[in-house]
């Protein structure tokens, strides 16, 4: 007898996004990549006007942002999942030297989490018998960690890296194809665009309304260039 499973595909548990598992990397990085980069590149253009000092800040403020924010990423995960190793650790010990009260322990998460008593005694005496099954319940329910095949901290870091890349070069690219006149206003206005698209984009993962990111995007973004561009007009006050 065949069991037919109906889900809906439109769930996003149900979909195998590649995107999905590394989106704070995703929107983390192309959005930190545009906001600073076009906060700095238009503090500097209108400070300066100078196209080569433009460009090479546009550059190294993407260069050394982009391979900080993926090491940023790398060790931080890394420094989690390790946090989560030495908890999974330590309660594997107290599995082994308290064993009855760790079983009373998970037996009153059970009810806690809302299972009848006599159901949760049942089940807490299963897990108790098979050590690999008690670990798994307590550090799930108990220290509320996910197993450590979860963390990606290598992949983490190119992302963020790849991602802040991307971002960075939005608000750069008007200055290597147009003058300084015509760059100044393209990359502000291609920047916060973009923006919007990203959060925009985020809505396909969440349930969100599509224009409220969108511009929640764009009013944050906008923020970063309105100071990029007050700093700018101060220091070209200032070196007058």
């Amino acid at each position: 007898m065949t069991i037919r499973h109906h889900y809906n595909p439109n769930f996003i548990h149900h979909q195998k996004s590649k995107i999905l598992p590394f989106i704070r990397e995703v929107v983390f990085g192309v959005e930190d990549g545009m906001v600073s980069t076009l906060g700095a590149l238009t503090g500097i253009a209108t400070a300066t006007g100078d196209y080569f000092i433009i460009v090479l800040s546009g550059v190294v403020v993407i260069a050394v942002e982009s391979i900080s924010m993926g090491v940023g990423s790398y060790l931080s995960n890394k420094s989690e999942r390790d946090v989560d190793l030495r908890k999974i650790h330590e309660e594997k010990q107290e599995l082994k030297k308290f064993p009855k009260e760790e079983k009373e322990e998970l037996r009153a998460i059970y009810i806690e989490d809302g299972w009848p008593a006599d159901l949760a005694h049942t089940m807490a005496e299963t897990a108790s018998q098979n050590k690999d099954l008690f670990l798994k319940e307590m550090t799930v329910h108990e220290l509320a960690v996910m197993p450590v095949e979860d963390h990606h901290p290598v992949r983490n870091g190119i992302v963020m890296f790849f991602s802040y890349v991307i971002g960075g070069m939005t608000p750069l690219v008007p200055y290597l194809l147009f003058p300084i006149t015509y760059a100044l206003p393209l990359s502000i206005i291609i920047t916060l665009v973009g923006l919007f698209f990203v959060g925009v984009g985020t809505t396909k993962f969440t349930k969100r309304k599509w224009w409220k990111a969108g511009l929640e995007m764009f009013g944050l973004a906008s923020i970063a260039a309105l100071i990029g561009y007050v700093v700018g007009q101060g220091a070209e006050y200032l070196m007058r």
